[in-house]
C-alpha cells in the first residue's frame, strides 16, 4: 500500500515542482536538482510515469548549468590523495585516479553539492594491457567503459596507475569521456525489457552518473513509454554491470 494516498503524491509532485521550476528561473540549479529528485521518488513510488516524465527536463536544465558553472574555469582538476579528499571543494572538473575510487569520487560530489558548490566529476581506473582508460562511476551498480586517456599520457610500470600524466588533461578530453560513459550506460539497459522497469534501469543509471544529456532523455521516452504500456508481468531483472564490462 502507498504511504500518501494518490491525490496527496499528485499534490506532493506539483508543490516541489512549482517550487523546482522557480529556483531554475533563478538560475539556483542544485536547489533545483535536489526538489526534482525528490519528486521523482514519489512519482516512482506511486509509479506516476506521466509526472516522471515531466520531471526530466528540469532536472537535466538543471544538471546543465550545474555543468555549465563547473566547466567554466576550462580546467581539470586530478584528485588522488585523501589530502584533496578532505579539502574544501571549489566550483570545477574534477578527475579522480588510482588510489581513489569511483566511491569516493560520488562521496565527493555528494558533500560538494549539499555545500552548493557545481563539479563535475569523473573517475578513471589504472590503464589496461591495450592502453585504454577504464572510466567508471557507482550507485546502486556500476557504470564503465573505456576511452583513449588524454594526450601526454604515457605507460608506466610499477605504479597503481601503470601510467604517467606529463600535461594538463583538457576539458574537450574530459567532457568527451563523460559522454562515453553516458553512452555506455544507456547501451547497458536491455531495450527489450518493459517500459515501466526500463524507467527504473535508466534511474539506476543516473543516479551513479548524472552528467548526461542522453540518458535523462532516454528515461524521458521511456516514462512516456510506460505510461501507454500495460503494466509489467514479469518480475523486474535488477540491473548488474553491463556483461561486456571489463
Amino acid at each position: 500500500m502507498s504511504v500518501m494516498s494518490e491525490p496527496a503524491s499528485v499534490n506532493r509532485i506539483d508543490e516541489i515542482m512549482d517550487k523546482a521550476s522557480k529556483l531554475l528561473v533563478e538560475m539556483k540549479s542544485i536547489e533545483c536538482e535536489m526538489l526534482c529528485l525528490r519528486a521523482i521518488e514519489i512519482a516512482v513510488r506511486e509509479s506516476d510515469w506521466d509526472r516522471l516524465g515531466r520531471i526530466v527536463l528540469p532536472l537535466q536544465e538543471s544538471r546543465r548549468l550545474r555543468r555549465q558553472t563547473a566547466t567554466d574555469s576550462n580546467t581539470v582538476r586530478l584528485v588522488d590523495t585523501q589530502a584533496q579528499l578532505r579539502a574544501k571543494p571549489v566550483p570545477g572538473c574534477y578527475l579522480f585516479q588510482p588510489p581513489l575510487i569511483a566511491a569516493e569520487a560520488r562521496t565527493f560530489r555528494e558533500s560538494a553539492l549539499r555545500r552548493g558548490i557545481d563539479v563535475f566529476i569523473l573517475t578513471r581506473e589504472p590503464m589496461t594491457k591495450d592502453g585504454k582508460w577504464p572510466i567508471s562511476a557507482v550507485g546502486a551498480l556500476t557504470v564503465r567503459t573505456k576511452v583513449d586517456p588524454p594526450a601526454g599520457v604515457v605507460s608506466k610500470e610499477g605504479c597503481i596507475t601503470r601510467d604517467e600524466i606529463t600535461k594538463p588533461i583538457e576539458l574537450s578530453w574530459f567532457q568527451s569521456a563523460a559522454e562515453a560513459l553516458g553512452d555506455a550506460a544507456i547501451a547497458s539497459v536491455d531495450p527489450d525489457e518493459p517500459a515501466a522497469h526500463r524507467v527504473l534501469d535508466l534511474l539506476e543509471r543516473i543516479d551513479a552518473f548524472n552528467e548526461h544529456e542522453k540518458l535523462h532523455q532516454a528515461l524521458e521516452r521511456a516514462a512516456e513509454e510506460a505510461l501507454y504500456e500495460p503494466a509489467p508481468t514479469h518480475e523486474r531483472r535488477r540491473g548488474h554491470d553491463h556483461p561486456g564490462s571489463f
